[in-house]
């Protein structure tokens, strides 16, 4: 088994990254380094004083020290690290734009009165497990040791589980929405015969050789790709996680 240290340093470079950052945001708010509205998206103060770091911000904010805080963590360890070393292998460039084409699509409709939130990077999670589902349908997932199903059905599980327990649902459907749009500009639509029309600009291609973010491995992920179907997504094996499975706690906030 690995020390915390060598997992660490084993996480793909954009996933190490964003969650790096998520937990270094929270102790610096712990430690009262700052105050959380300097960092909230305020549509009014990004668009009257022109604050457009809001913009950014206010996607590295998961919550408060707490197992809501912690399970998050692990969402972007697991769903956001099997993305970018399965799908996404050798392709750094085009997570990193997945994650940005994520926040923008969260930020547009953020606009929406209903859908507004002072923070979108829970949706921006809820996003990566969404993809993650579509891209891994056939993984067995364990709900709190009762209920198996397939990850095709864990977003849908994880709303019944926030009706149950009277979570906010705008979150995780606006993570939905936002993932579901990714996934058919990007694969859905292609199937069916057009084109991307959201492929990976040239200048995050740049930013990733500069900063030399391509994550190295050798580990190769056989793919089973789908041709013909539409909603039957791209099928990667998960390793042992398909043939076993694996149990999911999350833990709900009001």
């Amino acid at each position: 088994m690995s020390s915390p240290a060598e997992f660490y340093k084993s996480l793909p470079p954009i996933t190490k990254a964003y969650g790096t950052i998520c937990l270094m945001t929270t102790v610096a708010s712990h430690l009262g380094l700052y105050r959380l509205e300097n960092i909230a998206l305020i549509h009014e103060l990004v668009f009257s004083e022109f604050q457009v770091w809001r913009l950014l911000t206010n996607f590295f904010f998961l919550g408060n020290f707490s197992m809501n805080f912690g399970i998050r963590l692990l969402m972007i360890a697991r769903y956001g690290v099997q993305l970018e070393q399965g799908p996404f292998q050798r392709r750094t460039a085009d997570f990193l734009w997945m994650m940005i084409f994520g926040a923008i699509s969260l930020l547009a409709l953020s606009i929406v009165p209903i859908l507004r939130g002072a923070f979108l990077g829970i949706s921006l999670v809820f996003m990566l497990l969404y993809i993650w589902s579509r891209e891994f349908p056939n993984a067995q997932v364990n709900i709190y040791g009762l209920v198996a199903l397939k990850a095709f059905y864990l977003p849908w599980a994880m709303l019944a589980l926030d009706v149950i327990f009277g979570s906010p649902l705008v979150p995780d459907l606006m993570g939905i929405i936002a993932g579901h749009l990714y996934y058919f500009l990007t694969v859905l639509h292609p199937l069916a015969g057009g084109m991307n029309i959201i492929s990976t600009p040239r200048l995050v291609h740049k930013l990733v050789a500069r900063a030399r973010l391509e994550y190295p491995t050798n580990a190769r992920v056989p793919q089973e790709r789908t041709t013909g179907v539409a909603f039957t997504g791209r099928s990667y094996r998960l390793n042992s996680s398909t043939g076993r499975g694996f149990s999911l706690r999350r833990f709900w906030s009001s």
